[in-house]
């Protein structure tokens, strides 16, 4: 069959056409659903918290153990905060480069931590399901999780997004919150480091790292329930906030950082009395424990706390090394004994 040059024509518009729909449905299917990065951890035990002694106890704290991280990836690092989904094993995180991450801490019968497995990261995306290059645009610092949500807060441009966990392919934000904190009382690198839910407030609650009022205290908010409002952290020191999970009799532990030239990386949990933690009020508690470079820290920026199997109350610990060669991705446990 001959066919002239007007058929010819149209059967090239067509099949270009074709071409054209099939990369727009490839570019838009690898967009909404952007590769999980696999990625292998070395995990080196820690069993001494503060170096070169065997001291177990801090205070109330019992160190358990901990692991230094490592991978050929370049992606791994910059881990700023982390939620159990199984008490212990399965968890998932935020990255300030903005990336989720995902992984099991394995133990041994002791039940001591001893490596990382299934650990994968895969990059935030915006609305449209492409992938956010730009840092200061997906810089997650703070991470909530309850009944399948997200909640995480980011700041430089500040705001507290939830999404729904699908460790194979997590979509973009569905909600952002009203933070209730003004906008302009947020400081640009200092924005919503804690975000946790409060069962005997019945809310979530967010707290800035370094955003202070005019008396120096520092901005947090609940953002929901009978006692929705903004309060204030005591700034006690040269700390900053960094991270915070509530405990089961509704304090709220703080994990806080500072860094000097002269004395390197501290770091300090704190635990906020759960009745000064109500709108209009200043909140404030002692200090539980504070190490320096004497120890195993790093720039410690994530938290959770959770119930070991045998009914020991956990508080673990992360750290995010930058990026940087003279930094270390850490994990620790403790037990806080609370009696």
């Amino acid at each position: 069959m001959i066919l002239s040059l007007a058929r010819l024509r149209q059967l090239a518009v067509a099949a270009m056409a074709a071409l054209a729909l099939s990369a727009s449905l490839t570019a838009s299917s690898i967009a909404e659903s952007p590769a999980v990065e696999s990625i292998a951890i070395s995990a080196r035990p820690i069993s001494k918290f503060q170096i070169g002694l065997d001291e177990k106890m801090f205070g109330p704290l019992e160190f358990v153990g901990g692991l230094e991280l490592t991978s050929s990836s370049r992606n791994l690092g910059a881990l700023s905060a982390f939620r159990f989904l199984k008490p212990g094993g399965d968890f998932i995180g935020v990255a300030d480069t903005g990336f989720w991450f995902f992984g099991t801490v394995v133990r041994d019968v002791a039940l001591k931590p001893v490596g990382i497995e299934n650990f994968r990261m895969e990059q935030m995306v915006d609305a449209s399901g492409n992938t956010i290059e730009k840092k200061w645009l997906a810089d997650a610092e703070g991470l909530a999780v309850k009944d399948g949500v997200a909640t995480v807060g980011f700041e430089r441009a500040h705001r507290v997004a939830q999404f729904r966990i699908e460790p194979q392919g997590m979509k973009a934000a569905f909600r952002d919150l009203d933070f209730l904190v003004p906008r302009n009382e947020l400081r640009q690198n200092r924005g919503f480091e804690t975000v946790a839910y409060s069962p005997m407030k019945r809310s979530l609650v967010v707290v800035s790292e370094k955003s202070l009022d005019p008396a120096g205290n520092i901005f947090a908010a609940m953002l929901e329930g009978p006692q929705k409002g903004i309060f204030t952290v005591k700034r006690d020191g040269e700390f900053d906030i960094t991270d915070g999970a509530f405990l089961p009799d509704g304090d709220l532990l703080l994990l806080e950082r500072s860094f000097s030239m002269a004395s390197g990386v501290k770091m300090r949990l704190r635990r906020i009395a759960s009745d000064s933690i109500a709108k209009g009020q200043v909140a404030d508690g002692p200090v539980l424990l504070e190490a320096n470079m004497g120890y195993q820290i790093d720039n410690m920026e994530g938290m959770d706390v959770w119930w070991r199997g045998d009914g020991a109350l956990m508080v673990s610990l992360i750290s995010d090394d930058n990026h940087s060669i003279l930094q270390r991705n850490l994990y620790l446990e403790f037990i806080l004994h609370d009696d």
